[in-house]
């Protein structure tokens, strides 16, 4: 993990404010003990180069060294700083602790210094009294002999009500939502959204903010989040935009996510019109943009890095540390009222400037505090962009389907009660694939096992969250043998050519596409594994009486009162010694399917039996499906396979006659969902 430590504000509809002053003489306070912070990472480049001409000349070497002395001078202080300064922090008198540039009668120098702020600036013989030891006027690192300064500055959480100085655009409900508008907790007043993020492992998009804008003092992981925030708009119950997902407040900063739900979202940043798609450290002086809620376009310069700041929030959450770097006005570009920060700026983003002073795509900071009110000392606060998406496991850019995690396949807890996948008998289990040293093959939203012998599979296992599912094309999907399994143990396309043999899915792609749409793509690609698929005559599931076969899924939700939409399905081939071979390969006649879910807190179980006849291949001659719906207890007996006692528990079928005598279903209406 990594950061940059600066001192931590809150800023949604507040404003987090300091008295700053300057340090001379003796009237030093603090000393450094002991920190502990992991190095920051970047992703990306601060800035954007262009090309040089030849008329620009060429530094002199003195230039040069000095420029690599204080980059050198820089990196120690950075070790130096997250090495020790947690335990600095614990000193009653000292608010923050940094690297910046000597400040002299109110004017930022050149000079590279250890800088501390303090609540209170005292004399010698002051400083027991206030729990406190002085600051030398140096210290060493790495061997070099470092200056300090000190500058009287406190940090405290300020919320309060702020005037409308910016487009009331940002403050209203959108769709699609964009980054720079309010948003915010229903306990929170408002703050900005900083920009649209993504999970690391299944895609999901989210909003990106501060914690203390979607979570607050008062929130929880799920609680509701309004856009616009509340402060702008309280009719809370039209402007649902999503729940609390994650989010951290601590050394990696203030931060959190929320999740987007029927809404539609931009990524650009309104105003910048750009989006963000690398993450950057800062460095001194760099030249950066934000678009916040409340001022809206401004821009700044980094004059403090490598920052840690103590903030009391206040209750039950109390003093924290938080990890940022500071930025300042830019004289070139000076914002209304000089103001770069205001309350309901908070979650907004900073982005590194190209040298043309156009917004760059690579983010700097996100934004979480300013000055209190009062203090002439204009400046603003960020956390550390690599900190924040690592602490939250987010992206800038959602990932591809085959980049995404694989969901550890078939899930026994889905409905609540746990219902374990079919086990072989002691003679099919010698038959069984491995992966892994298992007989249980995941994918995403199902699993199977595979027959050595027969190169089907003996079951597959599936789950299906009705609430979520997604329409997406087969379109451009090629049928495929798995990688992590023998390709022997497969059968593939040699056996479909020319003749009138499909390709059928046992779990069925269209259960199968829920969840995120990232994930749901992968559910979708992972479907057509040849693991998933039996031959079966064309146009299959629309023979088979009327379609009855491909139906039973839907038909669970159309006919039965689903308990929050989910249903778990098993399925797969019978095998038969005597199935008919083609192509040196025996052909399965029979298929089965398990339907399972429950119903006003109870299981149902309800199993189907679909035979064929596949004697008059070679003819090309098609005899009709017969779907049965049989007990659990007649498929065992036909499978060889044991399910788990929670689905006998919920098989409530009565069949007095024998299956061979029993008739078929002749529509959806003839199943006893009951």
């Amino acid at each position: 993990m990594g950061y940059a430590t600066s001192v931590y504000i809150p800023s949604q509809l507040t404003t987090i404010r300091d008295d700053t002053g300057r340090l001379s003489g003796t009237r030093r306070t603090l000393l450094g003990v002991a920190w502990a912070c992991p190095r920051a990472v970047s992703s990306g480049r601060r800035d954007i180069p262009v090309m040089a001409t030849n008329s620009k000349k060429k530094p002199p070497a003195s230039q040069k060294n000095g420029a690599a002395a204080e980059d050198k001078l820089i990196a120690s202080l950075r070790q130096y700083v997250r090495a020790r300064g947690a335990e600095m922090l614990k000193d009653p008198n000292v608010t923050s602790v940094g690297i910046g540039r000597k400040v002299t009668g109110g004017k930022r120098g050149k000079q590279i210094v250890l800088q501390f702020t303090v609540e209170s600036k005292a004399e010698p013989e002051q400083l027991e009294r206030l729990g406190t030891t002085m600051i030398p006027p140096t210290i060493t690192v790495d061997g070099t002999q470092v200056p300090t300064d000190v500058i009287e500055r406190t940090y405290k959480a300020h919320f309060r009500r702020v005037a409308e100085v910016e487009s009331p655009a940002r403050k209203v409900r959108q769709d699609p939502i964009e980054p720079g508008v309010s948003v915010g907790a229903v306990t929170v007043t408002a703050g900005t959204i900083g920009c649209i993020v993504f999970d690391k492992a299944d895609g999901t998009p989210y909003v990106l903010s501060n914690w203390h804008v979607l979570h607050g003092p008062d929130g929880e992981l799920g609680a509701e989040i309004v856009q616009p925030g509340p402060h702008d708009d309280n009719r809370v119950d039209r402007n649902h935009l999503g729940v609390l997902k994650r989010s951290h407040l601590g050394v990696a900063g203030d931060c959190a996510i929320a999740t987007i739900e029927d809404r539609s979202f931009l990524q650009e940043i309104f105003e910048l019109e750009v989006a963000p798609k690398e993450l950057g450290e800062p460095e001194l002086d760099d030249k950066v943009i934000k678009s916040g809620r409340t001022t809206g376009v401004t821009h700044g310069i980094v004059r403090r890095i490598d920052t840690m700041v103590k903030i009391d929030y206040g209750g039950h959450v109390g003093t924290k540390s938080i990890g940022c770097f500071e930025i300042g006005p830019d004289p070139d570009r000076p914002a209304d009222n000089n103001e770069i920060s205001m309350g309901g700026d908070s979650g907004a983003l900073w982005l590194f400037k190209q040298q043309g002073g156009r917004p760059s795509t690579v983010m700097a900071g996100l934004h979480f505090g300013g000055e209190a009110q009062g203090d002439p000392d204009e400046h603003a606060l960020a956390c550390l962009p690599a900190s924040v998406f690592e602490k939250l496991e987010i992206t800038l850019t959602p990932p591809r389907p085959e980049d995404i995690q694989t969901v550890e396949g078939y899930d026994s807890d889905f409905l609540g009660e746990r219902i374990e996948a079919p086990q072989l008998d002691a003679a099919l289990a010698r038959e069984a694939v491995l992966l892994d040293g298992s007989e249980v093959i995941p994918y995403t939203h199902f699993s199977l096992t595979l027959s050595k012998k027969r190169r089907f599979p003996f079951w597959v296992a599936w789950n299906i969250d009705g609430g979520s599912l997604k329409k997406l094309s087969r379109n451009n999907i090629p049928f495929v043998k798995d990688p992590r399994l023998p390709a022997t143990a497969q059968v593939g396309n040699e056996l479909y050519e020319n003749n009138r043999l499909d390709r059928g899915h046992i779990a069925r792609r269209a259960d199968l596409l829920w969840g995120s749409l990232p994930e749901a793509k992968k559910a979708n690609t992972d479907s057509f594994f040849y693991s998933n698929i039996t031959p079966q005559i064309d146009d299959f599931n629309q023979s088979a009486k009327n379609g009855l076969w491909g139906r039973l899924e839907d038909a669970v939700f159309a006919d039965a009162d689903v308990d929050d939409l989910k249903v778990s399905v098993f399925g797969g081939p019978v095998f038969h010694d005597d199935d008919r071979a083609f192509r040196n390969q025996q052909l399965p006649r029979e298929f089965y399917k398990v339907i399972t879910f429950t119903e006003r807190g109870e299981l149902r179980t309800k199993a189907f039996l679909l035979t064929q006849n596949l004697n008059q291949l070679e003819a090309l001659e098609l005899d009709e499906f017969r779907v049965f719906q049989v007990t659990l207890g007649e498929l065992e007996d036909r499978t060889h396979l044991r399910f788990p006692a929670a689905l006998h528990k919920g098989d409530t079928l009565s069949v007095p006659e024998a299956a061979a005598d029993r008739a078929p279903l002749d529509s959806l209406a003839d199943i006893q969902w009951d």
